[in-house]
């Protein structure tokens, strides 16, 4: 599982990378931004959802504001809450990176199973992200 996930990771990085100058977790910071509300979300509630620690998501997102793809906002309700906000530059960038990345997770992993082998990895993947 790990092989598989690291192969598919590191393929699906470096067509991010030759086509869109942007990494893998750059990428998925941009696109949970860009699904959320306002594209706006709590820096908490991001690494939840990108699977990293605070501080490698306060990491990361220092380099795409570096990049002018991401700001900071502070919560106008808690003082010490912070929001990641997408730029209209993240989501143009967002947006041509996307084709990218669903070529290739469609090379890499759809066009690889049959739809019996689809059905099954489905079912397989609902029971294991299930609480």
């Amino acid at each position: 599982m790990l092989r598989a996930q690291a192969k598919i990771s590191r393929r699906l990085q470096a067509d991010l990378l030759a086509d869109h100058d942007l990494a893998l977790g750059s990428y998925d910071v941009l696109r949970h931004l860009g699904e959320a509300p306002d594209g706006r979300l709590r820096m908490n509630d991001l690494a939840d959802r990108v699977l990293l620690s605070r501080s490698g998501l306060t990491r990361l997102v220092d380099r795409l504001q570096r990049d002018g793809l991401v700001c900071r906002e502070s919560c106008s309700s808690d003082a010490r809450g912070l929001f990641a906000v997408l730029t209209p530059a993240g989501r143009t960038r967002l947006d041509e990176a996307t084709p990218t990345y669903q070529r290739g997770v469609r090379e890499y992993v759809l066009g690889r199973l049959d739809e019996h082998d689809l059905d099954v990895f489905g079912a397989i993947l609902a029971r294991l992200t299930a609480d």
